[in-house]
């Protein structure tokens, strides 16, 4: 509803909460949207052509708290990662939001509402949601796991797969945080937000802009910078996508992520064997953080590796944060925060 003595470009949404989230009403003082990045072709005609730009949603609730979140997707997703939960509860955007956290949802070049990549493409549909299944952790098709945290009502596995989207040319990371060095650049400083694929395009933006304060990277995978001479060799191992899972890079370069506190997580159901390559390369991904934060701690750095079951949360699939108990995994980034003087 309208409150009189806001502004008249300002409003205020009440909705009711549950929960720690729940302590606070939703009350939002701006939102909006903008397209950031991106790049300009022109053909031999002069003619223009917009493209390979990232797509923000962003609000702002009253009496904000000083540094924002920006939320980067991983693969196959959107900014929808943040939203409603598949099985229709709150996601991340509202939880920070009522936590007064501004919140920046964005969609990565070349996918979702950001789809006007630079590429000529051909789309064609992969009959592979069984495979995600799987390698969301969800369960091994058809059957879920044990206590999962995801909702075995058959709507919130069709909102699950609903929410995939295709990428409109190739996967390229220095578009991506190109996009999103841009982003910090323009909004100033914040803490980023990565997710699965967004992890390592997350490692990469703090190459290009000084406004990332901290990130908090739920499940990252691929592209690991190690420096050459200290590469695990698990870091070596050709993964699913056909790449190695660490990326060599000079020791400078490693060093700049000792500069802002990182915090990384891991969910449930992660096997030490790799009988199934598609579920266990989640738990070498956790090894590999695991020295990664080691070897950054010896040389000052500011890393947490938390794996969930360890903190007592039990079930949580590759999508932590619209899982069954995201609330309490919220909490715990939360307190993270506030730990490091952020919020």
């Amino acid at each position: 509803m309208l409150k009189s003595s806001f502004a008249a470009a300002c409003f205020v949404v009440l909705l009711a909460g549950c929960g720690k989230s729940g302590e606070r009403a939703l009350r939002i003082a701006a939102q909006g949207s903008f397209a950031v990045g991106g790049t300009v072709l022109t053909d031999t005609l002069g003619r223009k052509y917009h493209g390979d730009h990232a797509y923000v949603f962003y609000q702002k609730p009253v009496d904000a708290r000083g540094l924002p979140l920006v939320f980067a997707h991983g693969v196959g997703q959107f900014s929808k990662t943040w939203e409603t939960t598949p099985d229709g509860r709150e996601g991340f955007q509202n939880i920070f939001l009522r936590r007064r956290f501004s919140v920046y949802l964005v969609d990565q070049p070349r996918r979702g509402n950001a789809g006007r990549g630079t590429e000529t493409v051909t789309v064609t549909p992969a009959f592979d949601e069984e495979t995600w299944f799987n390698r969301f952790r969800v369960g091994i098709w058809p059957d879920y796991f044990e206590g999962v945290q995801f909702s075995c009502d058959p709507e919130a596995l069709n909102q699950y797969f609903r929410q995939m989207t295709p990428t409109l040319g190739t996967a390229d990371f220095d578009v991506y945080s190109d996009a999103y060095a841009a982003l910090f650049d323009k909004i100033g400083p914040a803490v980023f937000v990565t997710h699965s694929q967004g992890g390592p395009v997350g490692w990469l933006t703090l190459l290009k802009t000084k406004n990332i304060r901290a990130i908090a990277s739920y499940e990252p995978g691929g592209n690991i910078p190690f420096p050459a001479e200290l590469m695990p060799e698990e870091g070596k191992v050709i993964t699913l996508s056909g790449k190695t899972e660490g990326v060599p890079v000079p020791m400078e370069v490693f060093l700049e992520y000792t500069k802002i506190p990182i915090v990384i997580y891991y969910g449930d159901n992660l096997p030490e064997t790799d009988e199934r390559p598609e579920i266990y390369e989640w738990t070498r991904r956790l090894h590999l953080m695991r020295r990664w934060a080691e070897l950054l701690n010896e040389r000052g750095g500011d890393v947490t590796v938390v794996h969930l079951p360890e903190t007592g949360l039990h079930g949580n699939t590759h999508f932590p944060m619209s899982d069954l108990n995201n609330l309490q995994v919220a909490d715990l980034l939360s307190d993270w925060l506030h730990e490091k003087g952020l919020d």
